[in-house]
């Protein structure tokens, strides 16, 4: 019989997975809560990518802010599905390349990405989709890119 996992225990490990991309710390271990064959990302104005493409997006973010901190906010479980807010955010001190307008040259500013996410899982507890929504405009005016 398999074991199902419980709905705190896919809050953990949503909450271990953010922390892992965002340090870089064990991209490994990092890779281990996602279905890295299956996974896919929705994001704004509808961006799509695999897992490959969600890692480089956070390499990205890791390679140009200093200072970076996740935290989740509200977070509503519903079987194998999450939702929740999500605050990334780093000092702009290097070019950031996976901007939505292209790469933008760093302004030395603490900048928050402020999202809504919806997670589901596989029956192992691995992240197999991501839709996100995010204020594209509060970020490129954080990073100096307003009216781009």
């Amino acid at each position: 019989m398999t074991k199902r996992i419980t709905e705190d225990e896919l809050i953990a490990r949503l909450i271990r997975a953010g922390e892992l991309e965002v340090s870089g710390e064990d991209p490994a271990e990092a890779a281990t809560y996602f279905d890295t064959e299956k996974f896919r990302f929705h994001g704004p104005d509808g961006f799509e990518s695999g897992f490959a493409g969600l890692d480089a997006y956070f390499a990205a973010i890791r390679d140009a802010f200093d200072d970076r901190s996740i935290r989740r906010g509200i977070i509503v479980a519903d079987g194998d599905h999450l939702a929740c807010q999500t605050w990334i955010e780093g000092t702009f001190v290097r070019e950031f390349t996976h901007s939505p307008v292209g790469p933008l040259a760093p302004n030395g500013e603490r900048v928050v990405f402020d999202l809504i996410n919806i997670f589901r899982f596989d029956e192992q507890g691995r992240l197999v989709e991501e839709w996100v929504r995010t204020d594209n405009r509060s970020l490129l005016r954080q990073m100096g890119a307003e009216g781009r």
